[in-house]
């Protein structure tokens, strides 16, 4: 016997929250599906130790509840993992949304039934058939575990960071880190000083800068209480939203030593993003600025790292084009003795021992832990593993075999009254603002549906050639770009056999946002109406 609902959500993280606050607010009956225990999403899963986020505290949260953005703590100018975990569970309950939740709930399939137009969703807790499904399964969900040999006859402790468990003991043991991206910087940074050893297994050495971490006054909340309305206004006509200016001056505007003065005080600052976009606007688009800002960095790492052979693995030979990336101290843990670093493009790992690590060249590291900081098949990982199939039985796998593709990151041709949230082909931004710009327009467009009362079954879907044209903007924009030129997470190329696609709108926040607006003021013109006939 299956439940009915109007629409079931799939995830409750910060996207499949809000989306369910809104589709009950245009009246719909809603159950939120998630295979974890809790609300949280990414920040349910992600609990490994140094976990934070790199986004200003005062926009790290929902706009919408205007009073609790009024009365909600925060200590610091960025929140550790436990806080926003806290923070989403505080939402949750004040708005009475976890009785229209279901934990410990995998979706493993989801079918489009073109006679009656519902969606049946099968589970791990049972049958669910509904109207409309939203997909918020998160942009970095999917846990890449990495393709070594043996690495299943380790027989010490062998964690994921994606999927750390709550019970751990790390102090005084043999640790090795596979990856250093943001959660390796992360973690490797909160490790070193605990773990009688640490190995950090690089690919790529990455730039990284200062976080700037510090306590948030009494005198600068107030006044961020007081104009929290226009910082949110202005956050939306920007690239990233996070709350910084964007740079409109170009490196070749200015003098060699204005220039070094504008990195050092983004350095002193702190922040990840604001180095990238707050210094130059160039950065990104022009390999002789990025080369600039390369170099102010590869000092930087020169300065912090005094043995040499440490230094010149930890400096990166590629471009600034990666996920920008801050933290707290990462490159002078490796002043530390017990801290070790092996570019294993170098030294490749041959194969993981049921007692350790054994690289190309006969070394045998003896671990106790093993942790793979390697991060997620994003955007579309969580989207594969599950058996989605729409019209006439096209299932999702196959209309994405040469690749992810999707009308403004929302919705797919061929699959009616299925939405996502932040889909593959979103923007990489701030997450709130740009999710929040993203669930009201899914509700509008389930809302448009609504309205066609006198269509038996209404549906809507993306048309083959929005989906097209949102595909080729994709590209076009990131055709100017240095992101692509660089293998990352942004262009599934971290994953073994992925085949390498833009996944990201690289226009940003407010050009998306200003798209969505569009589509909804024209009356969905790159989506179609389609209804049961007889």
């Amino acid at each position: 016997m299956s439940q009915n609902y109007d629409a079931v959500v799939v995830g409750a993280g910060m996207g499949g929250i809000y989306q369910a606050y809104r589709l009950l607010q245009i009246g719909l009956s809603v159950k939120v599906l998630d295979k974890a225990s809790g609300p949280g999403g990414t920040w349910f899963w992600n609990r490994y130790p140094g976990a934070q986020s790199d986004t200003n505290s005062f926009l790290y949260r929902y706009s919408w509840d205007k009073e609790d953005l009024q009365t909600y703590p925060w200590a610091e100018n960025y929140l550790d993992a436990a806080d926003i975990l806290a923070y989403l569970n505080h939402i949750v309950d004040r708005h009475n949304l976890r009785q229209h939740m279901l934990f410990n709930t995998e979706v493993v399939a989801m079918r489009w039934n073109d006679q009656d137009h519902t969606w049946t969703l099968k589970t791990s807790s049972g049958v669910f058939t509904s109207r409309y499904v939203v997909t918020a399964v998160g942009l970095l969900s999917e846990p890449n575990w990495p393709n070594i040999p043996g690495l299943d006859n380790f027989k010490g402790s062998l964690y994921h960071t994606a999927r750390w468990p709550e019970h751990y003991n790390l102090r005084d043991k043999k640790v090795a880190v596979i990856g250093n991206g943001s959660t390796g910087v992360q973690l490797i940074t909160k490790l070193a000083p605990m773990v009688g050893s640490l190995l950090c297994l690089q690919r790529h050495p990455q730039y990284t800068v200062p976080a700037g971490r510090r306590p948030v006054t009494q005198n600068e909340r107030d006044g961020i209480n007081k104009t929290y309305d226009e910082i949110w206004a202005r956050a939306r006509l920007t690239k990233n939203g996070g709350g910084f200016d964007e740079a409109t001056r170009k490196t070749s505007d200015v003098s060699p030593e204005e220039r070094e003065r504008i990195f050092q005080e983004s350095w002193d600052k702190g922040g990840g993003a604001e180095f990238m976009l707050g210094t130059f606007s160039d950065l990104v688009t022009d390999e002789t600025a990025n080369n600039m800002a390369c170099d102010f960095l590869k000092r930087k790492i020169a300065q912090a790292v005094n043995d040499p052979e440490k230094r010149r693995k930890l400096t990166p030979k590629q471009l600034y084009a990666r996920r920008p990336i801050c933290d707290t101290g990462y490159y002078e843990q490796f002043n530390r003795e017990n801290v070790d670093i092996v570019d294993i493009l170098e030294n490749p790992i041959a194969e993981v021992k049921s007692n350790g690590v054994l690289l190309a060249d006969g070394t045998l590291h003896q671990l106790d832990v093993l942790i793979c900081a390697t991060g997620f098949n994003a955007f579309d990982g969580a989207y594969r593993r599950m058996h989605i199939a729409g019209r006439g039985g096209m299932t999702l796998n196959d209309h994405w075999r040469n690749g992810p593709v999707t009308n403004m990151g929302a919705a797919v041709s061929g699959f009616p009254n299925m939405f996502m949230i932040l889909g593959p082909k979103s923007p990489l931004a701030n997450v709130p603002p740009m999710l929040e710009a993203h669930v009201d327009f899914v509700t509008s467009a389930i809302d448009h549906v609504q309205g066609q009362k006198e269509l038996v079954g209404a549906a809507v879907e993306s048309t083959k050639q929005g989906e097209e044209d949102w595909g080729a903007l994709c590209d076009a924009i990131a055709g100017y770009l240095l992101f692509p030129k660089v293998d990352s997470y942004l262009n599934g190329s971290n994953v073994e056999g992925k085949k390498r696609s833009t996944l990201i709108f690289y226009g940003g926040l407010a050009m998306f946002s200003q798209k969505l607006q569009e589509c909804i003021d024209r009356g969905f013109p790159s989506f179609e109406l389609i209804h049961v006939t007889e």
